[in-house]
């Protein structure tokens, strides 16, 4: 069944109408805004985040899937006037796939020749703005440009977090003693993209490989009693975080109890996570979570999370961070200590936190902040 978030894309592609061109208009203002403070003539985008961010999560133009770089360059001018630059053998491809019904002009050349010459033609020479590498360009951070998210960009969120837990939850249940985490790895992977996903972050932990590496990536781990499945996932240029455990035979107590101590932590950050509040304040926040457990030297292990959306993280708190909360926003924290972790992406808004890869059918931790209930995921034993 195609989901309103899929039928919502669908409609720009046929007629331009729909939800998303408030979005589109919203998005150029930003840029325009952009350009006017900063007094640059154009903003050229070449990686995939910024490009789906700017065309409401249409276009999707890389090839190479490990590549932050797309096949085609977005120019957009202070005029207003818009362009997307490629090679020619990408163009019917991206003409009738990726920017029908978008008001995009292409600029195409050889795929031996470089796109600077038409820059150059298109920018007068004038200084213009890059969020890459880009000869007789600034290159600048368009992170702060995509925040707050637009009521469409959460529609698409919460579709995501939902198939993205659905296919989490079926790989963990189909989990036996004797996998291999390259299995793993190749069951969530096919989970996700029959889904239409893109695994973007493939952690596959077993046994020993959790408690002993925070990073677990795949390798010739057998799960004999405790697999862990965290992964990350892309859809419409957006991106979602989701860690989930099984494990056969009773849970020890101290594993029980670090995943007790996971979730309260995780609830203090949620909690902590209000307009205006920045990535140093969060951060001590966790600090002290973290000491109030007992493990005050977790912390320094592994980062902590952030902000989400186009990127796995936008930032990540840290101890002199000075970015600063902008609701709506996602979030996806991830702390974690002794084999144990809590990490769920989360929208949060002025009314509160609502879990968008929440999996309903496996146990559930609470833990209460603030007379405030939290959730957080525990472990599914087997």
């Amino acid at each position: 069944m195609v989901n309103q978030a899929e039928q919502q894309v669908s409609s720009v592609i046929a007629n331009g109408h729909a939800p998303q061109a408030a979005e589109l208009a919203e998005k150029s203002e930003r840029i325009a805004a952009f350009l006017d403070r900063h007094g640059y003539s154009a903003l050229l985008l070449s990686r995939h985040e910024n490009i789906a961010w700017a065309t409401a999560g249409q276009v999707e133009a890389r090839v190479a899937l490990g590549s932050e770089a797309a096949v085609t360059s977005l120019l957009i001018t202070r005029e207003g006037r818009k362009y997307y630059l490629a090679p020619e053998n990408e163009g019917p491809r991206l003409a009738a796939e990726e920017f029908a019904g978008l008001d995009y002009e292409p600029v195409l050349y050889p795929w031996y020749e470089s796109a600077a010459p038409h820059l150059k033609k298109l920018t007068g020479g004038k200084s213009f703005a890059s969020d890459a590498a880009t000869a007789d360009a600034t290159q600048v951070n368009l992170g702060s440009l995509r925040a707050p998210l637009l009521p469409t960009e959460i529609n698409r969120l919460r579709a995501l977090g939902r198939d993205t837990a659905d296919a989490t939850v079926s790989v963990l249940e189909s989990l036996e003693p004797g996998v291999t985490e390259y299995e793993m790895a190749a069951r969530t992977s096919a989970a996700l993209l029959e889904r239409g996903i893109a695994p973007t972050v493939l952690l596959m932990g077993t046994d020993d490989r959790i408690r002993k590496y925070k990073h677990a990536v795949p390798r010739k781990g057998v799960l004999e009693h405790y697999g862990m499945v965290n992964l990350c996932a892309r859809k419409w240029g957006l991106v979602v975080s989701i860690t989930r455990f099984v494990h056969f035979g009773s849970v020890p107590k101290e594993l029980a109890a670090s995943f007790t101590h996971a979730a309260q932590i995780n609830a203090e950050l949620l909690h902590a996570t209000r307009p205006g509040a920045t990535s140093a304040a969060i951060f001590a926040v966790a600090k002290k979570a973290y000491a109030a457990a007992g493990v005050p030297e977790e912390i320094e292990r592994h980062h902590q999370g952030g902000p989400c959306g186009y990127v796995e993280r936008d930032w990540v708190i840290t101890p002199h961070g000075e970015q600063t909360v902008a609701l709506p926003q996602a979030f996806a924290y991830n702390p974690s200590l002794r084999g144990a972790k809590a990490e769920d992406t989360v929208l949060v808004t002025k009314d509160g936190v609502e879990v968008l890869t929440g999996t309903p059918s496996l146990p559930v931790i609470e833990s209460e902040v603030g007379g405030k209930i939290y959730r957080a995921a525990g472990v599914l034993v087997k």
